[in-house]
């Protein structure tokens, strides 16, 4: 009896709160019953927008989307395994670039219906981030996996699991080291390369050749601060520049030329050992070119050039959105032109990385419109790659390394800008924003810690290209998220693409391909 007085009570009390005049901006009030305003409150039916919705020709036919689905049929049955050797292979890598992130950026390109350039190949999965101690991994135990095909812990690179963050000893094991798919590429004849918007030197880029317990490690003055001056330990630009990978790199472009220069030798530079490793670049051969602006890199004669140097700004390249038109900074579509054109001179093909690597840092500042952005320009890339090569002998793997906090959420309108505000308030009666972050730098913008009350986002997001956009948590930076993300695949033996799997799986099936390694590949079958 007195369950069923409470049960009473509660719903008498739920139907109060529902037909209660509500907030302004609020959604319509629910007059049904309770268990029917529980389901209306999920999915509210929203006031009439201000403005005519847009609506691509066609889409409130029954015809425009049973033709599409039609066609989508008609083209995955067209579509036939290529079960070539790959003689060349492309992996590209959206750092932090999450599925809510590529889901987002269609709306930069005319509209959610919209597709990026590699939201178009052929076969697409998803692969598991989580790192050998960690649910939610970083950027180096990432690059590990996906291209040494092992994983390690939260911020070594090029080792296993053995090695612990930062640990000055147990990484000088080199049965600890793992060798990436640009190694299996060279010792098969082939050449090998990378290009990121990042400083090369970085975690993402490291993977391709350095075998690192700390991912900071990107001069000898960070090691000699975490392990002395007698450690033993080769920094990361050192490995880039004498290391067994590293110096046998053909193409290497992106930023980050203070980790090559020691500070008495240029005013940028980060190194303590005198060296100079940008000039012993140039003095090792006189066909090796080194460059350090666009209009450089767009004249270098391909044919004329042994190895292909470029360091485009003393740290990380610019973001697009504050780079000048007549910037010496090359954008990433720039530089995988010319990459692929250099790298197409090999007769027994090659290995790329080429990343976009600050979707991942405007996320971690909340800054969602650059990181957008930067998704936009990493699918420019993307489609440069596809002009220039050919499917029938290449292999373009698209993924990235781990997703962000990063939400995409209801009910906005069609055609309304997506990093305006939602339809409806929140129940204090304030705006919500359709972009937000579960956490990150900008909470306290959003946020009055002295009243306790959040404010009106649209006062703090005015359309700048460094807003930061709401985050529910504060800290100095956002995190990553632990979902899985998506891998995209064209090319010989793209098919085998499908599925979830462990993202340490993704160099063995681009090994597979190409016939790359010592592990189970075409050839070996």
């Amino acid at each position: 009896m007195f369950l069923r007085a409470n049960a009473v009570l509660i719903a008498v009390g739920l139907l109060f709160l529902l037909a209660s005049p509500s907030p302004s901006g609020a959604a319509p009030e629910c007059l049904r019953g309770p268990e029917q305003c529980r389901e209306r409150s999920m999915h509210p039916d929203l006031p009439e927008p201000k403005r005519a919705i847009r609506k691509v020709d066609g889409e409130e036919t029954n015809a425009f989307w049973r033709e599409q689905g039609v066609e989508f049929i008609r083209k995955q049955l067209a579509t036939e395994p290529n079960k070539r050797q790959a003689k060349n292979v492309i992996l590209f890598i959206g750092d932090g670039m999450g599925v809510t992130t590529t889901s987002a950026a269609r709306n930069l390109i005319g509209g959610e219906e919209k597709s990026l350039s590699f939201e178009n190949f052929p076969y697409t999965g998803l692969s598991k981030t989580y790192s050998v101690d960690k649910i939610v991994p970083d950027s180096a135990c990432t690059a590990t996996a996906y291209l040494c095909g092992v994983k390690g812990q939260e911020g070594t690179i090029g080792v296993n699991g053995v090695v612990p963050r930062t640990d000055c000893t147990s990484m000088l094991d080199e049965s600890t080291h793992v060798d990436s798919i640009a190694k299996w590429a060279m010792d098969a004849g082939k050449w090998a390369g990378l290009v990121t918007t990042t400083r090369v030197t970085h975690a993402s880029p490291s993977g391709v050749y350095a075998h690192i317990a700390e991912r900071d490690w990107e001069n000898d003055a960070e090691v000699i601060s975490d392990c002395g001056a007698d450690s033993g330990i080769q920094d990361i630009a050192y490995q880039l520049a004498r290391g067994e990978v590293g110096s046998k790199l053909k193409v290497i472009l992106g930023g980050g030329r203070k980790n090559f220069v020691d500070s008495t030798l240029s005013e940028e530079g980060k190194r303590t050992d005198g060296l100079d490793l940008i000039e012993e670049f140039k003095a090792a051969n006189a066909q090796n070119v080194f460059v350090d602006t666009v209009d450089d890199l767009m004249a270098v004669n391909v044919t004329t050039t042994q190895r292909l140097l470029g360091l485009f700004n003393y740290d990380h390249i610019q973001y697009r959105m504050e780079t000048a038109e007549d910037s010496p900074q090359p954008s990433l579509e720039q530089m995988t032109r010319k990459a692929i054109e250099y790298m197409s001179q090999s007769e027994q093909g090659y290995f790329l990385f080429i990343e976009g690597g600050r979707i991942d840092q405007a996320h971690h500042k909340n800054m969602a419109r650059m990181a957008l952005n930067e998704t936009i320009e990493f699918s420019k890339a993307i489609a440069a790659a596809q002009e220039l090569t050919n499917e029938e002998d290449t292999l373009l793997v698209v993924t990235a390394d781990h997703s962000h906090v990063f939400s995409y959420a209801g009910y906005g309108y069609r055609g309304e800008d997506i990093f305006g505000k939602a339809p409806v308030n929140g129940n204090d009666g304030q705006p919500y924003m359709v972009l937000s972050y579960a956490n990150g730098p900008s909470y306290e913008n959003f946020y009055d810690t002295e009243t306790k009350e959040r404010r009106d986002p649209t006062t703090v997001v005015t359309g700048a290209h460094d807003d930061q956009f709401p985050s529910g948590v504060p800290m100095y930076d956002d995190s990553h998220g632990g979902d899985d993300v998506a891998v995209y695949a064209v090319g010989p033996w793209s098919h085998l693409f499908t599925g979830v799997y462990e993202q340490s799986t993704i160099p063995h099936l681009m090994a597979y391909a190409a016939c790359l390694g010592e592990g189970h590949t075409m050839c070996s079958t």
